[in-house]
């Protein structure tokens, strides 16, 4: 080839011979020492409409060659970065008819390989190829046929980009808790021994190995890792009921299941609403003292965690401290303080201030009195509640709905006037359009009202008619006794004015072409272009008050609410924000959960929000899924609810670097921008996004209370305390049942001996999805439809609604205020750090000590990456046909039961689906509620329920994406499916668990896939499976290892094993 590089034809057969030989790094490190790469550079020229195949093949075999590390320094130190742009630009200009496409995509790939090490990188910068890639790309864009061309400019541009640290101080949490004590080796203790700086600095060795091109190599090492993580120890895969703990330590949880000994001697059946265990104050509240611990009223049955205070002193001055409604009093304009709270409905509505308060008394008022107790439960009942079909439901609301209103498609026509802001404490208030947060730094001050205050009146719609479990004043008063880290002073509006479902379909979002590429696009313009960049910070909780002009041309931020997540935001051009999320408190990581609150729009123009500081390496925000928005204006017209929103949405890895201390040691990775568009339709509007449904443990609270007034005399109901979380807030314990038919002894015993049920959920801040499922779960166990009434003769349900409120609370995604996964404590929980995990599981453990452990154990969560409900159980069988294990046939005898719950549910539910259940049980959840409860308890039907934050890709909802209203039918078909195991379980005839054998070994053959991580803490759920075109649209052909093997997996998807990668569950 050196002696004939004029000639032709002899040097195209040469160089055909050579592009194979160099497709092997060894052959190409050799070729390098013997100068071919500088050879090829002698070859390949500029634009020449002769000899094109001669440059497509010498093109080809130096794309090879620069595969090498060696021959890229070796190109790189030759000066040829700036060869290879010069050439591509002269062909791009003239190859005008796009005839050489070949040519060009050849040069790109040359210098994509080069870039794949940091000499190349920089070598890139410094010949100013970002604008020459970005500008010929931008002309290449309206040619669809040069796709390729933009797509691979594009990977290299995204690669070359400067890595840069997020714009924080640090990126552990804003907010800190000290721990009672710090485990030496744990999370928090690693957290803060850093030096200070150190957490957030972006590593210098970002070098070849980070950003290797991973398209050929990853695809086998990822499918010989495919079924590591499953359990291959058959000893820990028979369940063997080892409690651990002597009886003497458990005795005192006795108290929590006083309905096992019951005997009811002193109850009236006949005249008495409720029986004598049931007559005492449950309190889930205390407005006795701002921002002091509540104070905790267990049951006259409930072991007292502290030492516990007179309860009537107790209940004495709670009631002197609720302000209840007036009559007399109409909207005024002086500060909302929540202390001194007064609300007016429309006098034809005057009876419904009758509420219940959260000690059971009914709020006395001067109209109330000709309202008894029994017509006020009666009032409850009347609303539709205990339909089975959520859809039925929905058809009632939209009948009560229907009638003439002022505003069209207004389900709601009855008003409250309020002033707006909802205010703890007499803090300055803000008028309603004003957004921001004025809350000072002392937020447990007391104040006084401001009487010259001007504030905005609200006209707030009375959704009671359609939320009988939701009421705005016993919101605020149960507000008042949450305990916050930042000690929120605000109460968000979608919380004190309530949810109504719209009864329109909200169908999957339809992906654009391309979108993903323009959003990559735009950003790289920030570098070409730096003069068009604002960087204005708006909000930052870490510098509270920026200063915010008063010009409108500024939006306003605000996230100091419960359950609020959003640290700083800020203006990079007009109309465009760049907003960070908190991390988890006492950890630098877990950024997904958002809830801010957004003012000072201007009507008609489209805002862009870029997240950039999610972790995840794929979202269904690719797939269909949309934030969700609501509006205030829109509440007061009559349609409070939240409501997906957004266009342009889409996901991908951005320019900010993650820190390796977060990463667990892993250097070169990035963040994740979730990008959306939005246009207001409103005038001096407030708006407020969430990454799902908000549900706030406030919102839990005053559900209970409402579920407590729903109680008719056939209910047996208890709530009791099971314990104090870290900050001082309670963790409920319901117990719901029926009441026996009588005193006689075969009554009370059948009463006694009902199987147990015991439900779980929002061990996941994050997942509220979860909230949302159990509160259906309740309604419907609360309700006086035959079926409730059936299930509660059959069943005592043990309840925890909420076992992470502290995380609920404080705006977390996936922690307590431990910094830790509170779904991976399970095996060893602290009671001094994960209470309410160490008392809900010695609950368990009590009663696999009496001999009576549940029936089904039901942990509820949500999943951000699949679509539709299903469940995770544990199954010898299945876990050893996905294994390479050899065993013999009496290791694999097993009860085929746990399956059949879920199937009941595939066939009565149309959210769920049977086929991305699993029943593996894998080593990365051994220490999870689900795994533990069957290991440890023997609970054979012991599961995890995730629901999607997205929508259906299947049966009834296939298309749409989920609601609460979804959400809701779910927790009630949960219930219709344990009265059906009910029946299964009674039959003599077990020939249904053998069809259940032929469905287990009709999938056995099919294999499995369960894409691990390297780092537990990285990842939480596997690689979403979805074929999404990333040639097209992502070009991250250095992704994460786990997203190049999506297309071979996607069919098999259905029996991927234990879907949460490793942290989910």
């Amino acid at each position: 080839m050196k002696q004939n590089i004029q000639n032709t034809k002899l040097l195209l057969p040469c160089l055909q011979v050579l592009r194979v030989y160099a497709t092997n790094s060894v052959n190409a490190i050799s070729l390098g020492k013997d100068g071919v790469v500088e050879l090829m550079f002698k070859i390949v020229g500029p634009y020449s409409k002769k000899n094109t195949s001669l440059f497509k093949v010498a093109l080809d075999a130096l794309g090879a060659l620069l595969k090498s590390k060696t021959n890229a320094r070796r190109a790189v130190d030759s000066g040829h970065v700036s060869v290879l742009l010069a050439l591509y630009l002269d062909w791009h200009r003239n190859d005008t008819r796009h005839r050489c496409m070949l040519i060009r995509k050849g040069l790109l790939v040359c210098l994509r390989n080069i870039t794949n090490i940091k000499l190349g990188r920089k070598a890139f910068l410094e010949a100013d190829g970002m604008r020459v890639l970005y500008n010929s790309s931008t002309e290449c864009l309206p040619v669809r046929t040069l796709d390729p061309l933009v797509n691979t400019s594009s990977l290299i541009m995204r690669k070359c980009f400067p890595k840069n640290r997020l714009p924080l101080p640090t990126i552990k949490s804003a907010f800190h808790f000290q721990l009672p004590h710090v485990p030496p080796g744990g999370p928090v203790a690693q957290l803060y021994t850093q030096p200070p700086g150190v957490d957030d600095v972006v590593d210098e060795s970002d070098n070849e190995e980070a950003e290797t091109d991973t398209e050929n190599d990853e695809d086998d090492k990822d499918q010989c890792n495919l079924n590591d993580d499953i359990e291959t120890d058959l000893s820990k895969l028979h369940p063997k009921r080892t409690i651990g703990r002597p009886f003497e330590e458990l005795k005192d949880y006795q108290n929590f299941f006083s309905e096992l000994s019951e005997d009811f001697q002193g109850y009236n059946f006949e005249f008495s609403k409720s029986p004598s265990t049931t007559s005492s104050p449950y309190l889930f509240s205390s407005s006795s003292a701002r921002f002091s611990r509540p104070v905790v009223v267990p049951t006259a049955q409930s072991p007292s965690p502290k030492q516990i205070p007179d309860s009537q002193d107790v209940c004495t001055s709670v009631k002197e401290h609720q302000t209840l409604p007036s009559p007399s009093l109409t909207s005024s304009q002086t500060p909302l303080d929540l202390d001194t709270i007064h609300i007016s409905k429309d006098k034809d509505k005057k009876e419904d201030i009758n509420i219940p308060t959260p000690a059971r008394h009914t709020a006395p008022t001067s109209f109330s009195g000709s309202l008894s107790q029994g017509q006020m439960i009666e009032q409850e009942l009347s609303h539709p509640l205990e339909c089975l079909s959520l859809e039925d439901k929905g058809n009632q609301k939209a009948e009560a709905g229907s009638e003439k209103v002022k505003h069209e498609g207004s389900p709601v026509n009855n008003l409250r006037h309020i002033q707006s802001p909802l205010l703890l404490g007499g803090f300055p208030i803000r008028r309603a359009g004003g957004g921001g947060s004025n809350v000072g730094s002392d937020c447990g001050s007391e104040g006084t009202e401001d009487e010259g205050g001007e504030g905005a009146v609200l006209e707030v719609p009375d959704t009671a008619q359609l939320l009988p479990l939701h009421d705005p004043d016993l919101y605020v008063e149960m507000v008042k006794g949450t305990q916050s880290v930042p000690q929120y002073a605000e109460v968000a509006y979608p919380d004190y004015f309530g949810h109504v479902a719209p009864m329109f379909k909200e169908p999957l979002l339809e992906r654009i072409y391309g979108v993903q590429r323009s959003k990559i696009f735009q950003d790289i313009e920030r570098l070409i272009h730096p003069n068009d960049i604002l960087d204005k910070v708006v909000y930052d909780i870490d510098h509270p008050s920026p200063v915010i002009e008063e010009n409108g041309e500024s939006l306003k931020f605000n996230s100091q609410f419960e359950s609020g997540n959003l640290r700083k935001a800020v203006q990079v051009r007009k109309y465009e924000y760049d907003l960070v999320l908190n991390a988890d408190i006492n950890s630098n990581h877990y950024h997904q959960w958002f809830y801010f609150e957004v003012s000072g729009m201007r009507v008609g123009v489209m805002y862009r929000f870029n997240i950039i500081n999610c972790e995840k390496s794929n979202s269904q925000f690719n797939y269909g899924m949309q934030v969700l928005m609501y509006s205030v204006q829109e509440a007061i017209s009559g349609r409070p609810r939240w409501v997906r929103t957004g266009t342009d949405i889409c996901y991908y890895k951005n320019h900010f670097a993650r820190s390796s201390i977060a990463t667990g040691g892993q250097k070169g990775k990035s963040y994740y921008t979730l990008t959306f568009s939005i246009s207001f339709s409103h005038k001096d509007d407030v708006c407020y996004f969430a990454y799902h449904y908000p549900y706030t443990y406030s919102t839990l609270k005053m559900h209970l209370s409402k579920l407590e007034a729903m109680r008719t005399p056939q209910i047996y109901l208890r709530q009791d305390v099971l314990c104090e979380t870290l900050s001082g807030n309670t963790c409920p314990l319901l117990t719901i049942t029926a009441m026996p038919e009588s005193k006689s002894s075969d009554h009370i015993c059948q009463f006694r001996n009902r199987p147990l049920i015991f439900l779980s959920a929002r061990v996941h801040p994050g997942e509220t999805n979860a909230s949302w499922v159990m509160k259906g779960t309740l309604e419907f166990l609360m309700g006086t439809s035959p079926l409730a009434v059936s299930l509660r003769e059959a069943y005592i349900f043990k309840i925890v609604p909420m076992l992470n409120p502290d995380g609920v609370v404080n705006g977390n995604h996936r922690c307590s205020l431990s910094g830790e996964d509170l779904n991976r404590q399970w095996q060893n929980p602290s009671p001094e750090l994960h209470p309410t995990i160490y008392h809900t599981k010695s609950l368990l453990q009590y009663l696999a000590y009496i001999q009576r452990a549940p029936l089904v154990f039901c942990d509820y969560h949500g999943h951000s990456r699949k679509k539709n409900v299903f469940m995770y159980g544990c199954s010898v069988k299945e876990t050893v046909w996905q294994s390479s294990i050899s065993t013999t046939s009496s290791d694999l005898q097993e009860d085929l039961g746990y399956r059949t719950l879920p199937k009941i549910l595939s066939q009565i539910a149309p959210a769920f689906s049977m086929a991305s259940s699993s029943f593996v049980v894998e080593r990365s959840k051994e220490s999870t509620a689900r795994v533990v409860v069957w290991r440890e308890i023997g609970v054979k039907r012991s599961y995890t329920m995730e629901s999607t934050l997205c929508g259906c890709d299947q049966g009834k909802y296939k298309g749409l994406q989920i609601g609460t209203r979804e959400l809701e039918e779910m927790g009630a078909q949960f219930c219709v499916a344990l009265l059906r195991l009910k029946r299964l379980t009674g039959l003599r005839n077990h020939q249904h668990l053998l069809d259940l054998e032929s469905d287990i070994i009709g999938t056995q053959s099919k294999p499995v896939s369960s894409c691990t991580t390297t780092y537990v803490l990285e990842e939480d759920e596997p690689s979403f499976l979805e074929a999404i075109d990333y040639s097209a649209e992502s070009n991250d052909e250095d992704a994460e290892p786990e997203s190049d093997i999506c297309g071979e997996v996607h069919e098999n998807f259905d029996q991927l094993s234990d879907s949460e990668n490793n942290h989910r569950d």
